[in-house]
């Protein structure tokens, strides 16, 4: 990548992102022309192809950094720090919310990369994505203190449970239309309370 990518404004700069993220999550790797990307953002393709050497570039770049804004957001939104499993998943979406307010296609290119097979780019993908594939990779789960949940509740697959109604909550709110994030916030916290009410005692 040229390192005058990282000279553009941050305004012009997260136009060619958002552009590469809208066209690659609505198409496959193969069926995503730089030149639809490059009129999205409003630049010419010639000078998208002086920033990134080629499409193979351009879509694994997007992919790291999709995978550093997230851990970004979540990171600053004290994710790390928290105790309690269902206050660190509450801070973990509503940091994922605010991130859609300026990266709106952000989650869903990455749920498409994560199953795209095009040879070109699928070695790439498996070595930006290996750490995050199986749950155990996740560090931040706060240890659970079996007391506190009702008995016999095997949490590991409780936690499963909730993190997979978590993505799917969010993906089905990001492809509605415009996202209104004080709703999608506010759903969700019901959800956390609702889980609650079902896993403590």
């Amino acid at each position: 990548m040229n390192e005058k990518f990282y000279q553009l404004p941050e305004e012009k700069r997260n136009r060619i992102l958002n552009a590469g993220f809208c066209v690659f999550a609505n198409n496959s790797y193969r069926k995503s022309p730089m030149n639809e990307i490059a009129a999205e953002a409003g630049i010419s393709k010639s000078l998208l192809f002086f920033y990134f050497k080629n499409k193979k570039e351009f879509y694994l770049y997007l992919l790291k950094t999709a995978e550093e804004l997230t851990h970004k957001y979540v990171q600053d939104a004290g994710c790390y720090e928290e105790k309690d499993i269902f206050e660190m998943m509450y801070k973990g979406l509503v940091a994922k919310a605010g991130m859609m307010k300026i990266y709106p296609d952000m989650s869903a290119f990455a749920i498409k990369a994560y199953y795209e097979e095009d040879e070109e780019v699928r070695s790439g993908i498996e070595r930006i994505i290996r750490p995050y594939r199986k749950l155990d990779t996740n560090k931040i789960i706060p240890d659970l203190d079996p007391s506190a949940f009702k008995d016999g509740l095997d949490l590991k697959m409780m936690y499963q449970d909730m993190y997979m109604a978590s993505e799917g909550y969010m993906y089905r709110m990001q492809q509605s239309g415009k996202l209104d994030v004080e709703r999608f916030v506010a759903e969700y916290r019901k959800m956390i309370d609702f889980w609650k009410t079902l896993y403590l005692k």
